[in-house]
């Protein structure tokens, strides 16, 4: 018999509850910055090009200049993450992980020198470049209108990865995420891809 205990209870773990969950831990962080440390945490961020600033790479998602910062990025972190969880399901922390270290990695090669860069956006960029990515390198109906209604409502956000924007606004940390979010979301399309092939050529074998 089929043990399907540990994965089902996996899959429970991983839900909009627990985006909310990460998005409140979120604000006790910042809480905690704001009322003992007078936003001193804020000097963990990523500072480009400094080795002691390599350090903000896993750290830059948890950490916000104010509870303004924060909460511009909570409601598309909720919408976008949603979507990408409900495709990588128990791989998701994975997905949100890797996104977050190719991103910031290139935020510290790339980006401006002697402040922190910091906040939840550049993973919320890789999220919508993980779903538009995958929604048109997936080649199914159920992802193609996914990417359209997330492009319909977010596509604005890519100006948001442009040397354009206001002064304080970390668009190397977009542009990053973003990128490290089209590749991964690519990525996962292809190997879907793969797999269906491979399901396809299977049943057209002669049993």
């Amino acid at each position: 018999m089929r043990n399907v205990g540990p994965p089902l209870k996996k899959e429970k773990l991983l839900s909009f509850g627990s985006l909310l969950g990460i998005l409140l831990f979120l604000y006790g962080i910042e809480l905690v910055d704001q009322l003992i440390f007078s936003s001193w945490l804020d000097q963990w961020g990523i500072f480009p090009r400094e080795l002691g600033g390599l350090i903000g790479i896993p750290l830059m998602p948890f950490l916000h200049g104010g509870f303004g910062h924060l909460m511009a990025n909570s409601l598309p972190f909720l919408i976008l993450g949603y979507i990408v969880l409900k495709a990588e399901k128990v791989h998701f922390i994975h997905a949100s992980v890797t996104i977050t270290l190719v991103g910031g990695l290139g935020t510290w090669l790339i980006g401006r020198g002697g402040v922190p860069h910091i906040g939840a956006s550049g993973l919320i960029y890789g999220f919508f470049g993980y779903i538009m990515l995958r929604g048109f390198s997936e080649r199914r109906i159920k992802w193609i209108l996914a990417a359209l209604i997330v492009g319909l409502f977010y596509g604005g956000m890519v100006f948001g990865a442009l040397p354009t924007v206001g002064a304080g606004i970390s668009w190397e940390g977009h542009l990053c995420g973003m990128l490290a979010g089209a590749w991964f979301g690519r990525s996962r399309a292809l190997e879907s891809r793969a797999k269906r092939a491979i399901r396809r050529r299977s049943a057209r074998l002669p049993s």
